[in-house]
Parts: C-alpha cells; structure tokens; sequence
C-alpha cells in the first residue's frame, strides 16, 4: 500500500519562477554574462544548479560552482521568498494527511532552503521531514535525494510514492524503484513526463488525490 508520497517543491508545491529567475540573473551578471531572455531560465527549474550553468552557459565545473556561489547569495536573502503556493496545494496535503499518508519532500534545491520555503509558506504541518540537496554538493542529483530521503525516513520502497513535475522526479523515483507521478501544472509537459516513464499523469491537484485513491492498495 502506497502510506508515504515524497513531493517535489519547485513547480510542484511552489511556483518558484521569479525567484530563481532573480538569482540566475544576479549570478550570471556577477559572471560578466546578461541574460536579456529571461523565459529561457524557466530551464533552471528542477535540475540541480551545477548541471544547469554548466550545460546552458558552457561553463566549466569550477566556473559552474562560482556561478551557484552566487546564485544563493541572492536567493538566500530574496529569491527565496518570491515565491507562491500552486492553487490547490494545501487542500491536496491535507486530504492525502486524511487518507493516512506521510508526507515528505524531495527536492534538489539545497534542505535549509527547503524548510525556510516549508516554513514560511505555512506548509509544515503537512510535510513530516524535508529531504533536499546538501550545500557542499556531495547529493544534488534527485536519485541521491530520494535514496536519502528513503533510508533516513525509514521509508520502504514498495510503500513509497513520488510526486514531481520533471524527468528528473521520475528518474530519479525509478533509479530508487519506487512508483512516480508527474504532473503538469509545473514546469514539464506530458511529452516529457511520459518518456521519462512516469507510472501516473496528472494534471491538477485535485487529480493527483483521485489517481492516488485509485492506486494506494494496489
């Protein structure tokens, strides 16, 4: 039975754009590069950051880490408040804590970022424990993030499930074998979901709660 649901933050319990977007442009113009695009940095969201300035701007890793540096200079003290809860996210977390889940989040973005964001936007007493991304950058792929989160909730693996809107989630969810759901109110489309091998789609909350009532004894 499916008891225990690792929920993704970015673009799937917050619409982070316009903070992450400031920080990738303070970074990048502390890097001598402007950015005049700012819909291209939409693709910042839910790949760990490394991968990200490295793959997108050609830096090399040791640039890369300068990059990520600032990055969280600004979004430490700003970016990561620009920020809102998806419409629905609350009344989802409370009626899955109805149906006897335990509630987590997985996420890349580095864990005291995590449960400032949990905190300030009131949905700690849902969320049991935060799993993120260590500062030193020794688990920043979400493979490593869900492996931790696993053994460090006492979570198995058959009882498990994860909610996310990347490839990455489903990757990740499969690298660990556990179940995975994608949806699409965040930052991936179905396409994407679909050939990362995504188990479930839904595209609101509302149907997150319907497909997991369909499948939590299966």
């Amino acid at each position: 039975m499916i008891e225990n649901i690792l929920f993704d933050l970015d673009g799937t319990l917050t619409e982070p754009f316009e903070g992450i977007t400031n920080s990738v442009l303070y970074a990048l113009r502390k890097c001598g590069i402007e950015e005049r695009d700012r819909a291209k940095l939409k693709a910042f969201i839910g790949p760990p950051l490394l991968t990200s300035f490295s793959e997108f701007y050609g830096m090399t890793q040791e640039e890369a880490r300068r990059a990520v540096s600032f990055y969280r200079e600004y979004y430490a003290e700003k970016g990561i408040f620009e920020n809102a809860v998806i419409a629905g996210i609350p009344e989802l977390l409370r009626a899955l804590q109805n149906e006897g889940c335990r509630l987590f989040v997985a996420t890349s973005k580095p864990e005291p970022f995590a449960e400032r964001i949990i905190e300030r936007f009131a949905l700690s007493p849902y969320i049991a424990r935060v799993f993120g991304a260590s500062l030193d950058e020794t688990r920043i792929e979400k493979g490593d993030v869900i492996a931790y989160a696993l053994k460090e909730g006492g979570i198995a693996k058959e009882s498990a499930l994860m909610v996310g809107d990347r490839k990455h989630d489903i990757l990740g969810a499969k690298e660990n074998g556990i179940r995975s759901m994608g949806v699409l109110f965040g930052y991936g489309s179905r396409e994407e979901l679909t050939l990362a091998g995504a188990d479930l789609i839904a595209e609101t909350p509302e149907e997150v709660l319907r497909l997991y009532q369909k499948i939590k004894g299966a």
